[in-house]
């Protein structure tokens, strides 16, 4: 379990901060076609596999973000060097300022989760584990591979909306989460060109 975040750091700290990444492997390609919507043409999921609703399945959660977490650190170190010692345009500069206050707000509800993962059970939840693992892997994975590093900020901003719709304890907005961050990930596919992810 990652430790709970610190005061914002600066972007030029970031470059010394470790890696410290976690080497949970990544969904397979197309995972992000995985969702239980009527629309989707997929069954409601039974309740055996209900998303969220064991203690095991919100600690698996947790895994996720804080794996993301990690991603999304490697994905700005790795804009800062980039540059190689150039100067940094302002907007990147921005985003990455942004991106990092996203990554502690990532870490904090990870911990959260950890830390009482009992009250964050859901029972009505009628969607299916898997996906929830699925897309979160699936994010993980395109986060490294984005190309340009103002795209991922809405990804990860569909994360967050995650992170916090499970504090609601209600269904309905983490759905909505679900559906967003798909329709962010495809986003993503549409704007990658296939040779960005080597």
């Amino acid at each position: 379990m990652h430790e709970s975040s610190h005061d914002k750091p600066a972007v030029q700290d970031a470059a010394a901060r470790p890696d410290g990444a976690s080497s949970t492997p990544a969904a397979p390609a197309g995972s992000t076609q995985a969702t239980t919507s009527a629309e989707h043409g997929v069954a409601p999921a039974g309740p055996g596999e209900r998303g969220l609703s064991s203690m095991r399945h919100v600690v698996e959660l947790a895994d996720a973000l804080s794996t993301i977490a990690d991603r999304l650190h490697e994905r700005i170190l790795r804009e800062i060097r980039s540059h190689d010692g150039r100067g940094v345009p302002s907007h990147v500069q921005d985003a990455m300022r942004r991106l990092l206050d996203d990554e502690m707000v990532l870490r904090q509800r990870a911990n959260t989760l950890y830390a009482d993962a009992a009250a964050f059970v859901i029972q009505g939840l009628d969607q299916p584990q898997s996906r929830l693992v699925a897309l979160t892997h699936d994010a993980a994975e395109k986060i490294w591979r984005i190309g340009v590093i103002g795209e991922v900020t809405s990804l990860v901003g569909g994360l967050l909306s995650l992170a916090g719709a499970v504090a609601s304890g209600q269904p309905t907005p983490i759905v909505l989460a679900l559906e967003k961050i798909h329709l962010h990930s495809t986003a993503v596919d549409a704007l990658t060109p296939p040779t960005a992810a080597a």
